[in-house]
C-alpha cells in the first residue's frame, strides 16, 4: 500500500464505519472491514509521520447519543486488539512474553453483543451504563434493572464496577424477528444488533420485553485482592452473574489454540452469538505492569472467529408455504462457504421486506450465518449493480394448491383449508381449548393422522371410525374410542367457538364472539360495510372474512352441517349499570375462574380486552396483579379490585 492508497483506504473505512455505527446500514461484511483496517494499520505503524487525524485507528469507541443522559465510568473501558489466525496468536505472545515470561492465560468466549458497565455501592446496583466511547457512555439504569439475569444486590458491599455483554440468545432473536415481520416492522440485521436496539429503548417496557441476557467479562474499579484473574472472575459469578459455557487457564500457545479451537467448534451449539475468543494474561499484578497503549490493554487480545458473513450473488427467490398458509420467500444463492458449510438458501423474511430493500434477481447481497439460524440476506449492494439486476414480481397464487392468495403487504397467505401446506395447523388450531376443545387431539396425533392418510382436512376428522383408527401405531381400542367420543362431543358448540375455529386471519375470540352475536351462520353472506361496522372491525378484518368465505365457502357449509354449531341467543339490552359499554381488563387471580367473570361482565354490556391502554375505563384485579395493573396506575385508569367490582354491580 503506497500513501494514495492508504488515504483511499482511510475514506473507505470512515463511510463503512458511518454506514454501520450511524445509519445502522452496514454496507460491508465485518471480514472485508477488519481486513482493510489492518493494512491501514501496518502502513501506520511503517509511516508514523503519514497517519491521519481522520483514521478509524485514532478513534476509541463510539460516539454517545443524546437520547440519554451522560455519565462517567469510574475507570476507563478499554477496546481489545484484534488477532485473526494462529500466526497472530503466536505474534501477540511473543510481544507479551517480552513483558513478563512468568505468566498463564485466561480464555473466555468473546460475546457478540453491547457491552455494559454496572456499578455496585454497598451491595446495590446504582448504575448501569453503556460503553458510549469508553470514559462516557449513557445512563440506562431503569433499562438495565428490567434484565433478569442482573442481580439487584449483591454481596459484595463495597464499591465495584462489573463489565459485560449484553446479548440476545439466538432463539430469542428469531421470536422477536418473526413477531416484527407478521407487523410489518423491519427486522433486526443480527443480535447484536438487537441487543444494542433493546437495551437503549427510551420505553423500558420494550427493554423487559426483550429477554436480554447479561454476560459478564471483567470489573473496572474495585478494591479485590484476587491474585489470579481466574479467581476473581469465580468471584464474580458467586455473586449471582452467569457463568461463561466456556473458560480455561492455559500456559502456552498450544492451549490457547487447542481450547480456541473448541469454542469455535462449538460455537453453534451455544445459546448466544460469540465472534471469537478473548484472552488475558492471569497474573493480575502483571496485568498492572504491562498497562496499556493509547487504544488498548496490553495484557489481553481478542482472537476472532472466521467470518460468518459472506458477500454471494442472489440468483432466484422460490416460495414455501407454511402451516398456517403464511407465504414466505427464499432466495437462492450463489453455493458459499461460510464457516465450512456451503450456504445455497436464505431467507428473506416476508415481501415486505423485499420491497424494502428493494431486493432484486442478481443482486450482489451480504449473507449472514450464525449458528443453526437459518442464512438471511441482511444487505444488498445496489452500488454494485451492472444492469442485470431484475425486479421480483409478487406472487398472486399459491405455489402448493394454486388458490389465490391474500395480499396483506407484509403477508402473503394462503387461506384455502384444504390446502396440503397448511392441513395440520390448521387442525391442531381448529381442536385447540379456545375452539372446538377436541381432547386426545394433540399436534403429534393429527401429524400421525395425516402422514397415514386418513386425515386431509378438518372434515376428514369427523369420517374417522375405530377400524381406521386401530390402524394406527400406538391407538389401542380406548384410546380410539376415547377419541371420537371428543369428536362427537365437539358437535353443538357455541357459534362462536366454530367461527373461531376457522382460523380465519386476524379474527380471534372476541372477533369471532362479535361476529356471531351479529350474524350467526349468516355471516358467509355479510357484506363489507355490515361487517366493518361492527365493533372492533377494520377494512383489513372485514376483507381477511370476505376472502376466507369466498376460498372456503363450500367447507364452512359441510362443517355448519356436521357440527351443527348452536346459534347464538339474542340477549336482551343489559340496564344501566357502571360497567354498561365500558372497556373493562382483568388481572391476577380471582375468586372465580376470569372466564366467568368475564361472561358476567359482558352480560352486563361491558367490553373485556385483553390489555391495557388510554381506552380502558376499569382495570378489574386480584391478587398477584402483574403489570396490567402497573400500566393502568401509570396511564391515570381506574383500578378496582374483585370486591370493589361486586359492589359496584350490587349497588346498581
Amino acid at each position: 500500500m503506497n500513501k494514495e492508497q492508504y488515504i483511499k483506504a482511510v475514506e473507505l473505512l470512515n463511510l463503512y464505519s458511518y454506514h454501520y455505527y450511524v445509519l445502522d446500514d452496514p454496507i460491508t461484511t465485518d471480514e472485508v472491514y477488519d481486513k482493510l483496517y489492518h493494512e491501514v494499520l501496518e502502513y501506520e505503524e511503517r509511516h508514523v509521520e503519514d497517519i491521519l487525524p481522520s483514521s478509524p485507528t485514532q478513534r476509541v469507541g463510539d460516539t454517545v447519543s443524546e437520547g440519554f443522559s451522560k455519565a462517567p465510568h469510574l475507570s476507563r473501558m478499554w477496546s481489545l486488539e484484534d488477532v485473526f489466525d494462529s500466526d497472530g496468536l503466536q505474534k501477540w505472545l511473543i510481544k507479551t512474553y517480552k513483558l513478563d515470561k512468568n505468566i498463564t492465560f485466561y480464555c473466555e468466549p468473546k460475546y457478540d453483543g453491547a457491552s455494559l458497565n454496572l456499578i455496585y455501592e454497598e451491595g446495590k446496583l446504582t448504575q448501569g451504563i453503556t460503553r458510549g466511547d469508553g470514559s462516557v457512555g449513557e445512563l440506562i439504569t431503569q433499562n438495565v434493572k428490567t434484565i433478569r439475569s442482573i442481580p439487584l444486590t449483591i454481596e459484595h458491599k463495597e464499591r465495584i464496577e462489573i463489565r459485560g455483554e449484553v446479548v440476545l440468545y439466538k432463539d430469542e432473536f428469531e421470536r422477536i424477528n418473526q413477531e416484527r415481520a407478521a407487523k410489518g416492522e423491519a427486522v433486526f440485521a443480527n443480535p447484536r444488533n438487537a441487543a444494542a436496539g433493546s437495551l437503549r429503548q427510551l420505553d423500558s417496557s420494550i427493554t423487559a420485553s426483550r429477554n436480554l441476557v447479561f454476560l459478564t467479562y471483567g470489573v473496572g474499579e474495585n478494591r479485590l485482592e484476587h491474585k489470579l484473574l481466574s479467581q476473581r472472575m469465580e468471584y464474580i459469578y458467586s455473586l449471582g452473574f452467569k457463568k461463561p459455557p466456556l473458560r480455561a487457564t492455559c500456559k502456552d500457545f498450544d492451549e490457547i489454540q487447542a481450547v480456541y479451537e473448541e469454542m469455535n467448534k462449538n460455537r453453534d451449539s451455544y445459546a448466544m452469538m460469540l465472534d471469537g475468543m478473548v484472552i488475558k494474561v492471569n497474573e493480575i499484578a502483571a496485568q498492572i505492569d504491562m498497562g496499556y497503549t493509547v487504544k488498548n490493554p496490553r495484557f489481553s487480545v481478542a482472537y476472532k472467529f472466521p467470518a460468518v458473513e459472506k458477500i454471494t450473488t442472489l440468483k432466484e427467490i422460490v416460495l414455501q408455504v407454511g402451516r398456517t398458509g403464511a407465504v414466505t420467500p427464499v432466495a437462492i444463492v450463489e453455493p458459499t462457504n461460510i464457516d465450512g458449510v456451503i450456504v445455497e438458501r436464505a431467507t428473506l423474511h416476508n415481501f415486505d421486506e423485499i420491497d424494502r430493500k428493494d431486493i432484486r434477481i442478481n443482486d450482489k447481497v451480504i449473507i449472514l450465518r450464525s449458528g443453526d439460524v437459518i442464512p438471511k440476506i441482511i444487505k444488498v449492494l445496489t452500488h454494485d449493480r451492472d444492469g442485470s439486476e431484475m425486479k421480483y414480481e409478487r406472487p398472486t397464487t399459491c405455489p402448493v394448491c394454486g388458490s389465490e392468495l391474500l395480499d396483506e403487504g407484509v403477508l402473503l397467505k394462503c387461506q384455502n383449508l384444504t390446502c396440503e401446506a397448511r392441513v395440520i395447523n390448521s387442525i391442531i388450531y381448529f381442536a385447540s381449548k379456545p375452539c372446538l376443545n377436541i381432547d386426545g387431539l394433540g399436534s403429534k396425533i393429527v401429524e400421525a393422522l395425516f402422514e397415514s392418510g386418513l386425515v386431509k382436512s378438518v372434515i376428514d376428522l369427523f369420517d374417522l371410525t375405530l377400524e381406521k383408527l386401530l390402524t394406527l401405531d400406538g391407538f389401542k381400542e380406548k384410546k380410539a374410542q376415547n377419541l371420537l367420543d371428543s369428536l362427537e362431543a365437539a358437535k353443538g358448540c357455541d357459534y362462536r367457538r366454530f367461527v373461531n375455529s376457522l382460523g380465519i386471519e386476524h379474527i380471534g375470540e372476541v372477533a369471532s364472539k362479535t361476529m356471531s352475536a351479529r350474524f350467526g351462520s349468516s355471516f358467509v353472506d355479510a357484506s363489507k360495510d355490515e361487517l366493518v361496522a361492527l365493533d372492533g372491525f377494520g377494512e383489513e378484518m372485514a376483507e381477511s372474512v370476505l376472502e376466507f368465505v369466498r376460498v372456503n365457502r363450500e367447507t364452512i357449509l359441510k362443517l355448519q352441517e356436521i357440527l351443527r354449531p348452536l346459534e347464538p341467543l339474542q340477549r336482551e339490552e343489559p340496564k344501566e349499570n357502571p360497567f354498561k359499554s365500558k372497556n373493562v381488563v382483568l388481572t391476577g387471580s380471582m375468586s372465580e375462574s376470569r372466564d366467568v367473570i368475564k361472561e358476567m361482565l359482558e352480560a352486563l354490556g361491558a367490553k373485556v380486552v385483553s390489555s391495557v391502554s388510554k381506552k380502558t375505563d376499569f382495570v378489574i384485579y386480584g391478587e398477584d396483579a402483574g403489570s396490567k395493573y402497573d400500566k393502568a396506575v401509570d396511564l391515570g385508569v381506574a383500578v378496582l379490585s374483585e370486591q370493589e367490582m361486586r359492589e359496584k354491580i350490587e349497588q346498581a
